[in-house]
Parts: C-alpha cells; sequence; structure tokens
C-alpha cells in the first residue's frame, strides 16, 4: 500500500484548523438557515431518502415464532455486559407493530426503509429455515410496497446464532459458509419483491469490537480470532453476493434490478499533531485498520500492506486461503458509507487532566485496534453527543470526497447511517424539541451536498435511526431516533428532529417534481432513471 492511501495528507482536507476546532459555524437554535441552506439548490435526480434500524435492536420477540438465541439475547444474560442489565427480549416490539411503524414512515414521507432480517429468526440454531421468521419479514416487505417505500435488505446487523457462536463463531471458518446458506434462504423467500441487498453492516464492529474488545457480543477479548472475524466476514460477503446473483439470474428481469453491496463504518483518522511522527503513524494505523482493511479486499482483492506488518506477530496472512481474495471481490452496485463522527489520533499517552470517554458498563475490555493498542484518542474539545463522539460534519464530507479520489473502482455511495444520541426531554405538552439532534442532521445534510459538489456519487441518505431502541451494550440509555419511544407503553412520538427531515424530503421531491415538469417541456430526461439509481 503506497502513502497516498494513508492518513498523511488527510488532516488538512479534514476540515479542521490546526487549534482541532470545526471550522462549519454552529447552527442557530430556529435552524432556519440550514432549512433554507439544504431548499436553495436542488439535490441529484433520484436521490433516495429513507431512514434505517436492525432487527435485534427493533423487533422483541425475542423467542417468540420459534426464534431462539442469537449472541445479543445471550450477551444480555452476562452480568455487566448491558447497561442496566437490559435485554433486547421485548425491544421496542415492532415484531407485533409493523403496520404502524410503516405508517409512521409513510408518514415523514420516506422512499426507502433499511432493515435487517435476523439469521437467529430465519434459521434458528442456524439449523432448518423457520417458516415463521420468513413470514414476518415477507409481511414486512408487502406492507413497505404498499406504502410505496423501497425496502433494503440488510442480512446481517450482529445477530448471529448463538449456536454457531458456541461452535467457534466468526473465528470458525465455517461460520461464512453457513451465511451463505442463510443469505440463499432469505433470498429464495424474498427476491421477488427485494431489489437491494446489503451483505454486512459494520464489519469492523462484529469482528475488532466483538472478538478483541469484548464491547459487544459475543465479548471476546481474544485479538488472533477477532482477526479470523475479520477476514472470515469478509469471505462471507464475497459468497453471499455471489449465491444472490447467481440465483437473481435464474429469474426473468431480477438480475436487472438486482443491486447487491456492503455497508462500512468509516472515520478520517486525523492526526493530532501533523508535525509529530508518532501521531501521524498512529493516524496511519488507525486508518488501516478501520477503513483499509475492509475497502482494499472488497474493492482491490488485496489487504494492505502496512497494516499486514502492524500485524505481524498475530500470522494475519494465515487465516487467508488461496482463492479467497478472488471471492471477497465480488463486484458490488452500491457501497454503503455509516458515518458519526471522525477521530482525532496520537501515538502518545493521554494527558493527566483527559475525562475519560463515557462507557456503557465497567466490565473489562480491550483496544479493538489489534497490533496498534497504544493508539490514543485526544478530545479536540468540540461539541459531543451522548455518546462522547464529536459533532464534526466536514468530516463526513472529506470522507467521501477521499473515497472518490482514492478508489478507481468505487462504485455508487449511499450514506445509509448517520445521527445522533441525544438526552431527549419529552415536554410537558408530549413534544420532543432535540435542537441538538435537528441540526447535526441538517448540517450532516449540508456537508454530503458539498461532497456531491465536490464530485462524490452519493445517490441517498438513511438517517440512524427510524426509532429510540436497544442500543447494544448502551442497553436503553441512549437513544438515536428521529422518533421518540416511550419504553413503557412502546408509544411512538415524532420528534422535531423527525419534523425537520420530514420536511427536507418534501422540499427535494417538490424540487425534483418541479424541474421534472421543466424537462417534459424540453425532453430532458430526469428523476431516478436519469440517476442510475
Amino acid at each position: 500500500m503506497t502513502d497516498d492511501r494513508n492518513s498523511r495528507g488527510f488532516a488538512a482536507a479534514s476540515g479542521l484548523s490546526r487549534s482541532g476546532r470545526s471550522e462549519r459555524p454552529r447552527m442557530s437554535d430556529d435552524h432556519t438557515a440550514a432549512s433554507l441552506s439544504l431548499d436553495a439548490a436542488r439535490w441529484p435526480d433520484g436521490f433516495l431518502w429513507g431512514s434505517a434500524t436492525a432487527a435485534a435492536q427493533i423487533e422483541g420477540a425475542a423467542h417468540e415464532d420459534g426464534k431462539e438465541d442469537s449472541i445479543w439475547d445471550a450477551f444480555a444474560r452476562v452480568p455487566g455486559a448491558i447497561a442496566g442489565g437490559d435485554t433486547p427480549e421485548r425491544a421496542i416490539g415492532h415484531y407485533h407493530r409493523v403496520p404502524q411503524d410503516v405508517a409512521l414512515m409513510r408518514e415523514l414521507g420516506l422512499q426507502s426503509y433499511r432493515f435487517s432480517t435476523s439469521w437467529a429468526r430465519v434459521k434458528p440454531g442456524d439449523r432448518e429455515v423457520n417458516r415463521a421468521g420468513l413470514d414476518f419479514y415477507s409481511g414486512l416487505v408487502d406492507e413497505l410496497l404498499e406504502a410505496g417505500i423501497l425496502p433494503w435488505l440488510t442480512l446481517y446487523h450482529w445477530d448471529l446464532p448463538q449456536a454457531l457462536e458456541e461452535r467457534g463463531g466468526w473465528a470458525n471458518r465455517e461460520t461464512a459458509y453457513r451465511f451463505r446458506d442463510y443469505a440463499v434462504a432469505v433470498y429464495d423467500a424474498l427476491g421477488d419483491r427485494v431489489s437491494h441487498w446489503t451483505t454486512f453492516n459494520e464489519p469492523l464492529c462484529s469482528s475488532l469490537i466483538a472478538y478483541a474488545a469484548g464491547e459487544h457480543a459475543p465479548g471476546r477479548r481474544e485479538p488472533r480470532a477477532a482477526l479470523a472475524a475479520l477476514h472470515h466476514q469478509h469471505l462471507a460477503h464475497g459468497l453471499a453476493a455471489a449465491a444472490i446473483r447467481d440465483l437473481a439470474g435464474e429469474h426473468d428481469g431480477r438480475a436487472e434490478a438486482l443491486r447487491v453491496g456492503i455497508t462500512l463504518n468509516l472515520t478520517n483518522a486525523i492526526p493530532d499533531d501533523p508535525e509529530d511522527a508518532r501521531d501521524l503513524d498512529a493516524a496511519r494505523r488507525i486508518d488501516g485498520l478501520w477503513n483499509r482493511m475492509y475497502l482494499d479486499p472488497l474493492l482491490e482483492g488485496t489487504y494492505p500492506a502496512d497494516v499486514l506488518e502492524d500485524l505481524r506477530e498475530h500470522r494475519f496472512e494465515e487465516l487467508v486461503h488461496d482463492g479467497d481474495l478472488a471471492a471477497i471481490r465480488q463486484p458490488i452496485d452500491f457501497l454503503g458509507v455509516n458515518h458519526y463522527h471522525d477521530d482525532n489520533v496520537s501515538g502518545r499517552p493521554l494527558p493527566e487532566d483527559t475525562v475519560a470517554a463515557p462507557v456503557p458498563t465497567d466490565r473489562p475490555k480491550s483496544s479493538p485496534f489489534v497490533g496498534s493498542e497504544f493508539v490514543t484518542f485526544p478530545s479536540r474539545r468540540l461539541p459531543t453527543t451522548a455518546m462522547g463522539w464529536e459533532v464534526n460534519p466536514n468530516g463526513l464530507r472529506d470522507l467521501l470526497v477521499r473515497l472518490t479520489a482514492e478508489y478507481p473502482a468505487l462504485p455508487p455511495l449511499y450514506i445509509t447511517e448517520n445521527g445522533a444520541a441525544y438526552d431527549d426531554v419529552v415536554d410537558e405538552d408530549g413534544r420532543i424539541r432535540d435542537l441538538e439532534r435537528e441540526a447535526y442532521i441538517l448540517d450532516h445534510l449540508d456537508a454530503v451536498r458539498e461532497a456531491i459538489a465536490a464530485g462524490a456519487d452519493v445517490r441517498g441518505y438513511f438517517v440512524w435511526s427510524l426509532l429510540d431502541n436497544f442500543e447494544w451494550a448502551w442497553g436503553y440509555a441512549k437513544r438515536f431516533g428521529i422518533v421518540h419511544v416511550d419504553y413503557d407503553s412502546l408509544e411512538r412520538t415524532v420528534k422535531d428532529s423527525g419534523r425537520a427531515y420530514a420536511r427536507v424530503i418534501e422540499q427535494a421531491r417538490d424540487a425534483e417534481e418541479r424541474a421534472a415538469g421543466a424537462a417534459e417541456v424540453v425532453g430532458v430526461p430526469t428523476g431516478p432513471a436519469a440517476a442510475h439509481a
């Protein structure tokens, strides 16, 4: 891997001053300026507006209709694993509220809904297919289509059947082949109505954070197992993508409509001091483990040489069999980009007066960054969300521009997750005036449009999340939703941020319709077909 794809020189494009402070102005409380900014120019024709959730976080019904334990059901029973002792057993009851939740999506004007299927529901214990589980997702898809909402399906959002974990989980190469079989079962049931398929969501989290850090299920702190999980999830992606394409080719019309891709959570690794060799090396290492260990094999069929050197003592190359990289480098029709924050990094210890970052529990954990455990993350004293994540919208713009510049094989991009957790307050009138989340979303939408203007081929945006939900190790302590959920009654209430997002969608669609009407007069193609959606 050459130096043009490490973090050197990237800090200069990070949208930060030398002091580390964001140059983007903060929003005013009424957000009028942002609303006007977003309405001042059209989005690309066919730009897709949506929101996203995950099965384990919203469905509940964790042991109903044949579903058995996922690794998150089992992990939640480990003392101290989840904040407050919370579990996904009930979650927010989506399993029994699909019509109401789809009606909310329609009210907000969503054009697409990104959801995940639960492997533990579709194939409990990874044994035979559970017809009741597939029927649930079939009903959801039908409900979405009836509402005019595009179903965007994710096959893996972290809920491996616990029975497979007991056989080694993702550290066991065989799990990649079991994933392919699960993907085939879901496609067989839903491929006649679902055209957009994501294989994995954020494999960094389900490998390094789950198997090295121990913060996510299954909670292991085994560096070698984490690296095995990373590679085996790449392999599983390639096997599943190829199988889905083969199946689509067996049916008239499906192959032309099929879109297969993957979603990665990507960051900007910014050296704390761009003139300090240790900080530059730390930034290179985090960029390698967080970004390039995923992008490079998927798009170029290689692992970055500098990261392999960092991992030499763990013998990563021994995990890669002949033919694996060719299998992993399947053609993809889109790359999903999840982005919440970028990361200021250093190769030096944190100052003694550093305020500790919030953590969900006091359960012992390790660094997820295998081979680079010494790297630290100094604060830039930017505004932060309730997760302790720094807010820097410029980072999303620069990430998208960088991807476009550095990866010639890059497919069209979709922002498949972007959002923020804040401590919401329900006012006496029942309204949730979540001004910080509204500002976060609108500022990041401005950043997306700036990236498009700079040449990035971004074709859609999915806010995270549609609903407050079970936030993994944080349990129900952190709220990301644009719709508030009362965790006692499960009542849903659209927050001010949700209303603001709905206005953005309405303005964008109105502008596109006006342009389409004008174009018809002169015969210019517009809309989704023109955008190659």
